[in-house]
């Protein structure tokens, strides 16, 4: 079994994502927060490349204005970063859109990225869909991450089931899905978390629901 080469991508865990208009509603967000510091934690232990991103726009903008207090990190965020960790800012839903994270990470040797942080269903989602075109190995942190309710013109999805649906979605093809806690020790035992496949989801999705 090869060690994975892991850097941990903290998405956009801004004060936007507590206190504004898009605050996650599940899991809770301070629990989520917490279990993204603790990966903080883990990565600095075991010296993982980080990548601390920030959704940026423009002065005046209703939510992320650079230098507003929607844009700035959460504080129990800010005060862990490190000077060797890298920062970004986007304007993309995907960490790779339009920055030079993806160059960075080849740098570093990197083969497997841990996303944490906001949204599920937007940076999240985008971010593990686009680690697939660049040959990188996504995970996800199903209790360090977060999503928001949802209405529009073709319904109305609460939180709790947009984030479960597009977990066991992940876990089908784009990444590896765990918790905190399965996650830390992973990385203290140098392992690769188990994703599934299509093929086995939907084999499996075909028995649950048969009849």
């Amino acid at each position: 079994m090869t060690t994975p080469r892991r850097a941990l991508i903290v998405v956009d865990v801004q004060n936007e994502y507590v206190d504004g208009v898009l605050a996650i509603q599940h899991p809770p967000r301070e629990q989520s927060i917490a279990n993204v510091v603790r990966a903080l934690e883990a990565a600095h232990e075991h010296d993982l490349p980080v990548v601390m991103v920030q959704h940026q726009l423009p002065e005046g903008a209703p939510v992320f204005a650079v230098g507003s207090h929607s844009w700035q990190l959460h504080p129990q965020v800010e005060a862990l970063r490190r000077p060797t960790w890298k920062s970004a800012t986007k304007d993309k839903a995907s960490v790779f859109a339009g920055t030079d994270v993806a160059g960075w990470l080849a740098e570093q040797g990197v083969d497997t990225v841990t996303l944490v942080g906001f949204m599920t269903n937007n940076c999240d989602l985008a971010t593990a869909v686009g680690a697939e075109e660049l040959g990188l190995a996504a995970e996800v942190l199903s209790d360090a991450t977060g999503a928001i309710h949802l209405t529009n013109e073709l319904g109305s999805v609460p939180a709790q089931q947009v984030h479960e649906v597009l977990m066991v979605l992940l876990q089908s093809n784009f990444a590896a899905v765990a918790t905190t806690d399965a996650w830390v020790a992973a990385v203290q035992a140098g392992e690769p978390l188990n994703g599934s496949d299509l093929g086995t989801s939907a084999t499996q999705g075909r028995a649950a629901y048969a009849g």
